[in-house]
């Protein structure tokens, strides 16, 4: 009898085991599910929050202009008219100009930046000198000043050397705050590239010129790409300065859409600026959908050492 019981009582008990076993399998999924049922809930209530306003900005921009204060989530009494005014120079509007400004703006903004900010994060990053923690924090500081700030030294320097309403007005006070953030970014890639790359490259006859040109500057190319995407949209984005500084043959499109003017006095032409805000956010979206991958891959290029 106990011959027999010993090896039955073995089979319950693992019978037993390996349902507990089971029940805990089962409840870690339904945690597990759970757990991704709240993720995805709180991301698809982050992602509304952040488009919502984009979205209602489109809406608008569609609607005639008697139903602009419609509450419809949904453009009712569809029309294209509103793009046709935001590009309307009877109204004062300078849209198609003010579009050219802020692309070359932006573009000369970007590569200033980052012919200065590469060579900066490098020396920061790979290079022993003194005060080089000084010298950094000095960098991050200046992100950190006020625009409204300036404004005023600016306006009285620029109109001393009569730079006012000129390009270089424009673009030298944007460098200054888009080159803090291109060194940030770069520094901290540099710093966790392997020097055994740079240090393979001394050995076969590279000096620290070609070593950085050849070797390292090749593998920091998503972090650059990642870099000016940032830098142009900050440089697109800036409004601040350029409404004191620029005039109206240089003013760039954040300007310009602020400066709007309606058919009639005390009239404020709403869906005319939400079509405008509409044409110049669809650039951003089309750059950022096309080198999505770029950008996410600069993002994480620097992870991982080694």
């Amino acid at each position: 009898m106990t011959a027999v019981a010993g090896p039955a009582a073995a089979r319950a008990e693992a019978e037993v085991l390996r349902t507990r076993s089971l029940a805990r399998v089962k409840t870690g999924r339904r945690k597990g599910t759970a757990q991704s049922i709240r993720t995805g809930i709180s991301a698809a209530v982050i992602v509304l929050w952040c488009l919502l306003p984009f979205y209602w900005m489109v809406v608008t921009a569609f609607r005639d202009v008697g139903y602009t204060f419609d509450t419809t989530p949904w453009p009712t009494h569809f029309t294209l008219d509103n793009f046709a005014t935001a590009f309307s120079t009877s109204l004062g509007n300078h849209l198609g100009r003010a579009l050219l400004n802020s692309l070359f703006i932006g573009a000369c903004v970007t590569v200033i930046a980052l012919l200065i900010g590469t060579f900066a994060a490098y020396a920061l990053a790979r290079l022993e000198f003194r005060f080089k923690g000084i010298v950094f924090g000095i960098v991050l500081g200046a992100s950190m000043f006020p625009g409204v700030a300036l404004i005023t030294p600016l306006f009285q320097f620029f109109t001393n050397i009569h730079w006012m309403g000129t390009y270089q007005a424009l673009i030298i006070p944007s460098i200054s705050f888009v080159l803090p953030l291109t060194v940030y970014v770069l520094t901290s890639f540099f710093r966790e590239m392997p020097w055994d790359l740079e240090e393979a490259a001394r050995i076969d006859g590279c000096t620290q010129g070609q070593a950085f040109r050849k070797v390292i500057l090749p593998l920091a190319a998503p972090a650059v790409f990642t870099t000016a995407i940032l830098a142009f949209i900050s440089s697109w984005n800036e409004y601040l300065i350029s409404s004191q500084l620029s005039s109206d043959a240089t003013q760039p499109v954040t300007v310009a859409i602020a400066s709007f003017a309606g058919s009639q006095p005390h009239q404020e032409p709403y869906t005319a600026v939400m079509a405008a805000g509409t044409i110049v956010t669809i650039p951003l979206v089309i750059l950022v959908l096309i080198f999505q991958r770029r950008i996410v891959a600069g993002l994480t290029a620097g992870g991982v050492k080694g």
